[in-house]
């Protein structure tokens, strides 16, 4: 038997070291060689590795989260025998097994509000089992009305109810001392059911039942996001420009062009969104740019290499386009297509992910009135399109003459690094985009 170490693979250009994401085997286990045994992400994409041996695991590096250099131990496999002593099998795993996430324990204290009255709930019987017929017989009311502690040390109306009864007004957040009992003086679910029915509208059903912490460790992709928005709102002076535009014959262009479309894929508004972007870009090269603030250079790009924001499982991905200025609707509206679909199951490459000059982020039927998003770094701009909402608007007929029509109306917001984009510049490239979106015939012409 000999021991195998295999260390953290060179992974890419550049790349010095990466986050183990998450694990495929553990201590102790037998695997083949070929076999998939852990994801890591380095700063450009995520990337499992696989063993180059047939053994028994060992010894494992870290736990989700943890960082590992190139050229560092990454797994210890014994290889040629499958006999590992157990002690040094155990002793490993308990060392650096990975841990799973904390699971949360709802029972306690879910269950802690009820139990806590429970507790005094001994007392109450202790006592009644030796004066509760002379309190029945003789005075009633003055066994509603004596105080006793409750355990949350707060003076409560004393009542006579079952523990179930107690349970059931406790859970619906009411106030036994406010229910109005039977005539022998105990509260039963009947007088709750009353309670609850004349005071429908008093609120005392709680809104939902209360749920347990549940501590989860930023670990992977929504790591190296919050690092990157961090980074991004740390260093870059953000302002954003907001201008409605109406959209309603692009709509209707866009409607005829995909009733006559053939075998092409359906376009949504962002391909033709991405076109007017793109034509405008020569105008304002300063809207396609990315800012070396190390080494203090702006590199205004030729080519537009189009990020576009993907919501997936695991967290915001942004695939390029690369040269969108170069493809027709039709090749963008497919290219969007294949991209988000690989950014969502994992096949996205580094490539794919990588080299954005500008993004675009859209929410879709989400988007809201307006946004202020953030800048994908070290680029200098972000557009935001946002929701299509139907208005009336005043417009003017070919006669000259002003009317009402239900228009199709988007704002379209831009975030841009104030240290390379002045705000003029921004307000006239939306203004510019205005000027072709509501005119969309331009859009199809050279």
């Amino acid at each position: 038997m000999s021991k195998f170490t295999f260390n953290m693979p060179d992974v890419g250009e550049g790349v010095a070291e990466a986050e183990i994401v998450e694990w495929q085997v553990k201590v102790g286990d037998q695997i083949e060689e070929d076999q998939h045994i852990v994801d890591v992400m380095t700063d450009k994409a995520t990337i499992d590795i696989e063993s180059p041996v047939t053994g028994t695991v060992t010894e494992v590096a870290g736990e989700a989260g943890d960082i590992v250099a190139v050229g560092g131990m990454l797994l210890v496999v014994e290889v040629e025998g499958e006999d590992a002593p157990e002690a040094k099998e155990e002793s490993a795993s308990e060392a650096v097994e990975p841990k799973p996430p904390a699971e949360p324990e709802p029972t306690p204290t879910i269950e802690e509000p009820s139990s806590s009255p429970a507790r005094a709930e001994p007392v109450e019987a202790r006592s009644s089992s030796s004066t509760e017929p002379e309190r029945k017989k003789d005075s009633p009311s003055e066994s509603k009305t004596a105080p006793s502690a409750t355990s949350s040390g707060q003076a409560e109306t004393k009542v006579l109810a079952t523990p179930a009864v107690r349970k059931r007004a406790r859970d619906l957040g009411i106030d036994l001392g406010e229910v109005k009992p039977a005539a022998d003086g105990r509260i039963r679910h009947a007088d709750l059911d009353a309670f609850l029915s004349y005071n429908a509208g008093g609120g005392f059903a709680p809104a939902g039942p209360a749920r347990a912490d549940e501590p989860i460790k930023v670990i992977g992709l929504r790591k190296r996001i919050a690092q990157n928005m961090a980074a991004s709102k740390r260093s870059i002076p953000h302002f954003s420009y907001v201008e409605e535009v109406d959209v309603t014959e692009l709509e209707r262009m866009r409607a005829d062009l995909n009733a006559n479309r053939g075998n092409k894929p359906k376009l949504t508004m962002l391909p033709l969104l991405i076109s007017a972007f793109c034509k405008l870009i020569p105008d304002y090269p300063m809207i396609n740019a990315r800012y070396d603030d190390e080494a203090n250079v702006v590199t205004r790009h030729g080519a537009v290499h189009l990020g576009m924001a993907a919501q997936t499982d695991g967290g915001l991905m942004v695939p390029v386009i690369k040269d969108a200025q170069s493809k027709n609707i039709w090749q963008l509206a497919r290219e969007i297509g294949r991209l988000a679909e690989a950014a969502r199951d994992g096949s996205a490459t580094s490539e794919e992910l990588s080299g954005s000059t500008l993004t675009v982020t859209s929410l879709g039927p989400l988007g809201g009135v307006a946004t202020t998003p953030v800048i994908n770094r070290p680029e200098v701009a972000i557009i935001g399109p946002n929701r299509i909402i139907e208005r009336p608007m005043y417009v003017t007929g070919p006669d000259g003459a002003e009317r009402i029509e239900k228009r199709k109306l988007m704002n379209i917001s831009i975030s841009c690094d104030h240290r390379v984009v002045d705000g003029y510049d921004a307000a006239s490239f939306i203004q510019d985009v205005k000027k072709l979106v509501e005119t969309p015939v331009l859009l199809l012409t050279e």
